[in-house]
């Protein structure tokens, strides 16, 4: 699959793998594809999310939010806000953890535990990422997969990355809007 790939798209997915790294993830999380497309310039994901106002102050806001989530043990803030409807404290039970464990202990990450050798591999929601991304080429009769179709994709699919960008205005909806105007309104998912 990644022959198709164009050469935003590589270096989108090898920034992933890097954030990954540097966080000393197990393996590569469709939230380190977001922070890698964040990082990206002169890109048509870059594009479109400063079309849609992800610049500067924004672009930190939604690390930060990354962030929280990686230490909500990747659970989304609906994910959470549900399990607070059935009793359950999330923010308690990240506390207690990093009150014995150390911050960031439910993140998965391994930062004091130094790195593991190899190569990361990706987990599954990074997977489904690359795959949508693949599906949303073809729906809008594209021959490669650009960044721009990783950031796509990112929006169709329920968790972490959606939510956050929806919570800044981008969604699968106004991304098709700003890089097709008014063509291809397929969705893949």
């Amino acid at each position: 699959m990644f022959e198709r790939f164009t050469k935003d798209a590589r270096g989108a997915v090898q920034a992933a793998v890097e954030h990954a790294e540097r966080a000393g993830a197990p393996s590569v999380e469709a939230e380190h594809i977001l922070l890698a497309l964040l990082d990206r310039e002169g890109s048509r994901a870059s594009f479109a999310l400063t079309s849609l106002g992800v610049t500067g102050d924004h672009k930190e806001s939604v690390r930060e939010a990354v962030a929280e989530a990686r230490r909500r043990a990747g659970l989304s803030r609906s994910e959470a806000d549900a399990l607070s409807g059935l009793g359950i404290d999330v923010s308690e039970i990240v506390a207690r953890v990093e009150a014995v464990h150390g911050v960031g202990a439910m993140s998965g990450d391994r930062r004091d535990k130094g790195r593991r050798p190899g190569r990361r591999s990706f987990g599954r929601g990074a997977k489904r990422i690359l795959e949508t991304s693949l599906r949303t080429a073809v729906a809008h009769g594209d021959r490669h997969i650009g960044d721009e179709h990783i950031l796509l994709a990112l929006t169709a699919r329920p968790g972490i990355p959606a939510e956050i960008l929806a919570d800044r205005g981008v969604t699968h909806e106004s991304l098709i809007r700003v890089l097709f105007g008014g063509r291809g309104e397929a969705k893949a998912g």
